[in-house]
């Protein structure tokens, strides 16, 4: 049969509730002329049916290796364990959230068997890879649910009430980070109220906070660096920046830190000793406790209590808002995906690959050498 076949699995990371494929697009690529095989139960967790995915025209597998087998794309949102890899034949495209260099077995296996692997968090930021950009969907969720948790986990109202037994003053909530995530914390607290500030060391990121309604906290240090990331500070710069932050913590409720630096462990901008001068009852939510940590006492995956201040550390939490998680990475991937899964090439049973392509060129892992002109 021609035709090109799509393989997705259920995603088996621990707490990984999304899926790389909905029924949505799962129509989309069917009328490109693909077969797109799903394993049954992929999209349980994230609130899409078997019955959903079949009436979009997919094929139904009882496990992963028969969702996987012959098929020569292959989509997840975590990476397969590295074993699992093996089941892939020769030159099977590999699309997902993959992290390659995160773990050696893995990184072994995907160059052992010959796999064509896209990272999607390699993919260049650019104005066309937009409607690509898995880390910028993914984020969202994550600074809104992060909000949320600091919203429960905070033993204060968000908003200004005023009652019968007197006047309630606003929450006073720290976004530290003004990238997706933390723009998205920013709104996210101002629509439950709160008395918002955005902190960034991008001087750029005044606007974007103000325009969401929060207050730009400017500590007089300054990190702009190449293509929208913030450039490492130098000792002093973070020394001053550590003192003038410290101060102005000791008047905050509630700390969200959204602070990343691609391909690094996370930026320690909140010390122990910056803890320690906060009020009891202060909460701080680290979105980055997957790279480490934004605060020096942050446990991934753990929440504890420091003199009085909670600090939680949660891990995927774009995952706890799975069924529009799911959506929006379903959609970044087959606009990904469109690059080389063309309906005249699909129904020819063979994938239009351009190398000349700077997003599939930069995405691939391992690089290739560039194309000759």
């Amino acid at each position: 049969m021609a035709g090109i076949t799509i393989g997705v699995a259920s995603e088996t990371a621990t707490g990984e509730r999304r899926v790389a494929v909905t029924p949505e697009t799962c129509k989309k690529l069917v009328a490109r002329g693909a077969r797109v095989r799903v394993q049954r139960g992929a999209g349980r967790a994230a609130s899409f049916d078997d019955q959903a995915y079949a009436d979009a025209g997919a094929e139904l597998a009882d496990d992963a290796a028969s969702a996987w087998n012959d098929a020569d794309v292959v989509l997840c949102v975590q990476p397969p364990a590295a074993q699992s890899l093996n089941a892939l034949r020769q030159g099977t495209v590999l699309v997902g959230l993959l992290a390659p260099q995160g773990d050696a077995a893995r990184g072994e296996a995907i160059a052992a068997r010959g796999l064509l692997a896209f990272p999607l968090e390699r993919l260049p930021r650019t104005t066309r890879a937009q409607a690509m950009d898995v880390l910028s969907s993914q984020a969202g969720m994550a600074g809104y649910k992060a909000v949320l948790i600091s919203a429960q986990l905070a033993p204060r109202f968000f908003p200004m009430l005023t009652t019968a037994a007197g006047t309630i003053r606003p929450s006073k909530v720290l976004i530290v980070g003004a990238g997706v995530a933390g723009l998205q914390a920013v709104a996210t607290a101002k629509r439950l109220g709160a008395q918002v500030e955005g902190f960034d060391v991008r001087p750029e990121t005044r606007e974007q906070i103000e325009s969401l309604g929060g207050k730009f906290l400017d500590l007089g240090v300054s990190a702009a660096g190449e293509g929208g990331y913030a450039r490492a500070l130098t000792d002093e710069e973070r020394a001053e920046q550590q003192r003038r932050l410290g101060e102005h913590l000791k008047g905050i409720d509630v700390i969200v830190c959204t602070a990343a630096v691609p391909g690094r462990p996370a930026p320690k901008i909140i010390t122990a000793a910056m803890v320690a001068g906060m009020k009891p009852g202060s909460v701080i939510v680290d979105l980055a406790a997957e790279t480490g940590g934004n605060c020096e006492l942050t446990r991934p995956g753990e929440t504890i209590e420091s003199n009085g201040v909670t600090v939680a550390g949660p891990l995927n939490l774009a995952s706890s808002g799975a069924v529009h998680a799911s959506e929006m990475y379903a959609r970044n991937v087959l606009n990904f995906v469109s690059l080389f899964v063309t309906e005249e090439a699909s129904r020819e049973g063979r994938l239009a690959i351009d190398w000349n392509d700077e997003l599939l060129a930069r995405t691939v892992w391992p690089e290739r050498a560039a194309p000759q002109a």
